[in-house]
């Protein structure tokens, strides 16, 4: 495991130097370690900056990643996150970690970073991965879906903003490590968004969309109804 991390942490060094700064503004000076949301006095666009004299080594360090994640859920998956709001450290550096863990045939659904591009890669297991393009120019076209097969050591990469997923076809657990290229990346799962929305969407407004019965929007809704957390 001590050398799969090593190898993890080459290739995220390697593939984000050159695109740390894709989404997040540059920093202005060596660092800017995030204050805690819950005693700063204001509110800005990220994160406002720690003393200076008060900064400790702490504040770059997180421990816990090679901890797997509880996949006791529906979907069989379970996502620890490293960005800004768990390593201060990282506020203004434009860079965020995740591990993904992957029961048998488990799930990390579609969904979106609207604020970063992923880059992806397995350690343990064999991933079903892909995205789909935005909406093409010509109403004619449909949407493009990207789809590879990954086993350890394989890396793939989601442009930011596009729906991706990834979904373990093996009958033993995954894990995969991805890098994205901001602090604070955002997520977007579709499905909990579209029919778990607090409040719903009217139901009028899914009908119509997907071309369906209220039975079933109904039906969909009320899936959506736990947190996996």
């Amino acid at each position: 495991m001590k050398m799969a991390l090593g190898f993890l942490t080459a290739i995220l060094i390697t593939c984000f130097a050159p695109v740390a700064y894709a989404s997040d503004p540059s920093p202005l000076q060596d660092f800017c370690v995030a204050v805690n949301d819950s005693v700063a006095a204001v509110f800005v666009n990220g994160k406002i900056c720690k003393n200076l004299n008060m900064v400790v080594a702490n504040d770059f360090f997180f421990s816990g990643l090679n901890i797997p994640g509880n996949t006791s859920n529906p979907l069989g998956s379970r996502v620890t996150t490293v960005n800004v709001n768990q390593l201060p450290g990282l506020n203004t550096l434009g860079i965020s970690l995740v591990r993904i863990d992957y029961a048998a045939y488990g799930l990390n659904p579609p969904h979106t970073h609207p604020r970063a591009t992923e880059v992806l890669v397995v350690l343990e297991g064999t991933l079903y991965v892909g995205f789909v393009t935005s909406n093409p120019a010509d109403p004619n076209q449909k949407n493009k879906l990207f789809t590879k097969y990954l086993n350890p050591g394989d890396v793939f990469v989601f442009p930011e903003g596009l729906i991706h997923f990834q979904f373990n076809v093996g009958r033993k657990n995954a894990v995969a490590f991805a890098g994205l290229s901001s602090q604070n990346p955002g997520v977007i799962t579709i499905a909990n968004a579209v029919f778990g929305s607090d409040p719903p969407i009217n139901q009028a407004v899914l009908t119509k969309a997907f071309h369906v019965e209220k039975k079933v929007i109904d039906y969909l809704q009320a899936q959506f109804r736990w947190n996996i957390d």
